[in-house]
């Protein structure tokens, strides 16, 4: 049973401390009036979204004292357990008068937990709560708090909240101005990626704090949650997916380029690897919108969640970050439905529900590559009309191309991103 002291001077600390936090805004929408769960990667920003969504109930009239936040990770926590969750309540209730709103942060962490917000719901408490863990957005688990919540996957920093965190300023009519110093922003993202402390972190040790943190996802979010027997085989599966982002992967290839490395892998295990990779956030996957149903299955393509960890792995991959940012970015505004198209043709990303395209070019000077981008859109086109079509190029001027009844937007990555 944990200690009922410590909970109420853990309830007391951690009043204070929301309300006296810093935090840069996000530009993410959140129906304060519902219960919320916020999921994501590990740093991703999840815990400061809570804190401003505190903020602005606060503002809206909460008091102060009806805030019940509590970090489940919190290293003075000693196993705490589902039948602990009550005294939570209970250690409220001597302190306070008030009914509370509860703030859970990185409750998955107590096994059974998604039971006890479900009761909250039931039982008319207000509730958010965070966690890292994937399957906190499957239809099962939302079969299990029967609807009760919001679900929102939180995500690194957009450029644009980057940019904010930065503190450049996008000028007035800024589409129409040379915008050197947000080029220059745009530079240090795609490198080091949009995870928030990566953006106020000394450029120098950027690095070092990103490995710190993939040694915390792949130890703790992957290897220790899923009991992995094979830790050393799951890191080269890893680094292996970085080497091949954009490019349909198999678990039976992997399982042999991994095998071939030193490290032996059946296929059937590579895909519960790769599972647990998607569960941690580390690893974004599409399927072929055109592929047969074994291959939408088994051959996907693996982007990761953030570009700062693609460059812990690889050097000079620049086409390949740009095509990685590109799959953060439409997946971070359209939640399902994304794919990549491979049939004859091969198109980088297709949202059949709204009938657009994209392509990932980083050079689109050469004019074979410039026919090859323009023609797989046109010949999507005309399997498959398509309302908007996009040229994603790294620094390429702005175009417009009007072909068959469709119009192809060529736009460099930084401007793009501002405008997705």
């Amino acid at each position: 049973m944990a200690d009922k002291a410590l909970i109420k001077r853990l309830i007391a600390e951690y009043q204070d401390f929301v309300m006296n936090i810093h935090y840069i805004p996000r530009l993410i929408e959140v129906d304060l009036a519902k219960c919320n769960v916020f999921v994501g990667l590990r740093r991703a920003g999840k815990s400061y979204l809570m804190y401003q969504c505190i903020h602005a109930m606060a503002r809206q009239g909460m008091n102060p004292e009806q805030i019940l936040f509590f970090n489940f990770e919190d290293d003075r926590l000693n196993d705490f357990k589902l039948e602990d969750l009550d005294l939570l309540l209970v250690c409220y209730g001597e302190m306070y008068p008030h009914k509370p709103v509860l703030f859970l942060d990185e409750l998955q962490v107590v096994e059974g937990w998604e039971r006890f917000a479900r009761r909250l719901a039931d039982t008319g408490y207000h509730v958010f709560v965070t966690g890292s863990n994937a399957k906190m957005l499957s239809s099962e688990m939302a079969g299990i708090l029967g609807g009760r919540y919001a679900l929102t996957e939180v995500f690194p920093y957009s450029f644009r909240e980057y940019l904010s965190a930065i503190g450049v300023d996008l000028p007035s009519q800024w589409q129409y101005r040379e915008c050197g110093e947000i080029k220059r922003a745009f530079f240090s993202y795609y490198k080091m990626g949009g995870l928030p402390e990566v953006a106020v972190t000394v450029p120098q040790f950027w690095r070092l704090w990103l490995s710190g943190l993939f040694d915390r996802i792949y130890l703790g979010d992957i290897v220790m949650r899923n009991k992995i027997r094979k830790p050393e085989a799951l890191k080269y599966l890893i680094r292996k997916t970085a080497e091949s982002i954009g490019q349909p992967l198999s678990a039976n290839r992997a399982a042999a380029v991994v095998t071939s490395g030193g490290y032996s892998l059946k296929s059937e295990t590579t895909g519960e690897y790769f599972g647990f990779m998607a569960d941690a956030f580390l690893d974004l996957q599409l399927e072929n919108y055109a592929g047969k149903f074994d291959d939408k299955i088994s051959l996907k393509k693996h982007y990761f969640i953030d570009n700062g960890l693609i460059s812990l792995f690889r050097d000079n991959c620049d086409g390949e970050l740009l095509e990685n940012l590109v799959a953060v970015t439409l997946r971070r505004s359209h939640s399902g439905g994304l794919y990549y198209y491979k049939h004859n043709i091969e198109v980088d990303f297709y949202l059949p529900e709204q009938d657009k395209a994209w392509q990932a070019c980083y050079e689109f000077d050469n004019q074979g590559t410039r026919a090859r981008e323009i023609n797989a859109l046109l010949a999507l086109h005309r399997y498959r009309p398509l309302r908007e079509a996009y040229i994603v190029t790294f620094d390429e001027p702005e175009e417009e191309i009007t072909e068959n009844g469709l119009t192809i937007h060529i736009l460099p990555i930084w401007k793009w991103l501002l405008l997705a």
